[in-house]
């Protein structure tokens, strides 16, 4: 009698969707702690500051400087230029149509955000163990849980019940990951080139919402300490990218 044969499950996907899952699901967390903790103005502001430096280290030495090494300077500066263009672009038409403050406004801003920054770690874990993006997936979970906390707070305020609140940041995670997961399966065996203009354009994108979004959320909200919680930030990317390179 011939036995069914189930396949092994394979190792480094089981951690590539442990890390997307996690990443993706601080916002779920960031959300509940903005609704039913306490999240003080100078505590947001401080995180902010810390995730938005690592995201810059990270996106450079994880996304942008893999580009020019497996591809070409030329095709790394049009994706970036790309991918703020782009950014620019769609932020100006969200403030425009809900207003930047409002419930619908931040969770479209907060999902502009996510799109590049999970494309791009979904991209990055292409034939890399997950440690090997470490700063990376740090940088978007640290990033997320303040984004969300102070998101969730101010619909919550706009008088959104904290049930639907909660419902629409589940979906956001569920968004999240599956452009990750896009970007890891989809994407796999495309060319150097394609997947070094993916890269950057995600880079790009997350750039000019660290410009526009996230350094002077941080500095309007603890102005004293940005600069110091943007350094740690840097200095943690450090960290995370010695431990994976190790």
């Amino acid at each position: 009698m011939q036995h069914l044969r189930v396949p092994a499950c394979n190792p480094a996907m089981m951690l590539t969707l442990i890390v997307i899952a996690v990443v993706s699901g601080a916002l779920l967390a960031g959300a509940a702690w903005g609704l039913y903790g306490k999240l003080g103005r100078k505590t947001e502001g401080f995180v902010v500051a810390l995730a938005g430096g690592a995201l810059l280290l990270s996106v450079v030495s994880e996304l942008i400087e893999p580009s020019i090494e497996r591809s070409s300077v030329m095709v790394a500066m049009l994706g970036v230029l790309a991918g703020a263009v782009t950014f620019a672009g769609i932020d100006y038409l969200i403030d425009e149509k809900w207003g930047g403050q409002s419930g619908g406004g931040l969770l479209a801003a907060i999902t502009l955000d996510g799109v590049p920054e999970n494309l791009a770690l979904g991209v990055a874990l292409i034939g890399a163990q997950p440690l090997e993006v470490a700063a990376l997936a740090g940088s978007i979970l640290l990033s997320n849980l303040p984004e969300a906390a102070g998101s969730a707070r101010d619909m919550a305020g706009s008088g959104e019940s904290r049930g639907r609140i909660m419902l629409l940041w589940a979906g956001t995670a569920l968004l999240l990951s599956a452009a990750a997961l896009i970007g890891n399966l989809a994407l796999e065996g495309v060319s150097e080139h394609v997947l070094a203009a993916i890269r950057c354009f995600a880079a790009g994108a997350v750039v000019a919402s660290l410009a526009t979004e996230v350094f002077p959320k941080a500095y309007r909200e603890d102005h004293n300490l940005a600069g110091v919680a943007t350094a740690l930030g840097v200095v943690l990317a450090f960290g995370l990218g010695a431990l994976g390179g190790s």
